[in-house]
């Protein structure tokens, strides 16, 4: 798997100069504050990290992405790459992204991590994201999704993800007397925008 020249490119370039936010904010809705990552100053927001997380299939590779339930928070309902808060029982961010993927879709033996894309700063929740790209090493999969985190799961393919028709523009209702105009990412008829698809869109540049 990890001879694979498609993985072998991949890690190349996730060690090269990334697209950044320029790439990340072609997803961002109109009224996205630019946020300056270096003037961010620790100990002022939150810490997370998520796994963009490639699984082989014939001559495709997919990524798991989890729908949320619907719940009173900032996040409710929406679709993302599995991850979360960083806790004090991590050694490193890396290891927050692969704890979470394992507690919300049952995945963290047979995963290497590739490299890191850009951060992403979330001012609604106050959080900066940090995704870690990582490929599955094993042939047969099996998740084992969380009910209390997870409603659902779809994957995307690669193929589809650069597939320009994906990438449509609709009104989110983010809060009550809150719309927002925004790009999307249409994944099996699921509104993929804000954070998540800032992250895909990224990646899509480098595929």
């Amino acid at each position: 798997m990890l001879s694979h020249p498609f993985i072998h490119s991949l890690k190349i370039k996730l060690n090269a100069p990334l697209p950044g936010i320029e790439a990340q904010f072609e997803m961002a809705h109109v009224h996205r504050p630019k946020t300056n990552l270096n003037e961010l100053i620790p100990g002022n927001y939150k810490s997370s990290a998520v796994l963009l997380l490639l699984i082989q299939r014939e001559n495709d590779f997919y990524i798991p992405l989890t729908e949320r339930h619907t719940y009173e928070g900032a996040h409710s309902g929406q679709i993302s790459l599995p991850g979360g808060k960083q806790e004090e029982r991590d050694d490193s961010l890396e290891q927050t992204a692969l704890r979470e993927c394992y507690e919300e879709i049952g995945l963290n033996n047979h995963i290497t991590v590739l490299g890191q894309l850009t951060p992403v700063y979330i001012p609604v929740s106050n959080f900066l994201v940090n995704p870690y790209v990582g490929v599955y090493t094993q042939n047969n999969i099996d998740y084992n999704l969380n009910p209390s985190e997870v409603k659902s799961l779809i994957e995307l393919s690669t193929s589809d993800l650069i597939n320009p028709e994906l990438v449509k523009t609709t009104t989110i209702n983010a809060a009550p007397g809150i719309k927002l105009k925004t790009p999307y990412f249409d994944v099996q008829g699921k509104i993929v925008w804000g954070a998540t698809a800032m992250i895909l869109n990224e990646f899509k540049k480098l595929l």
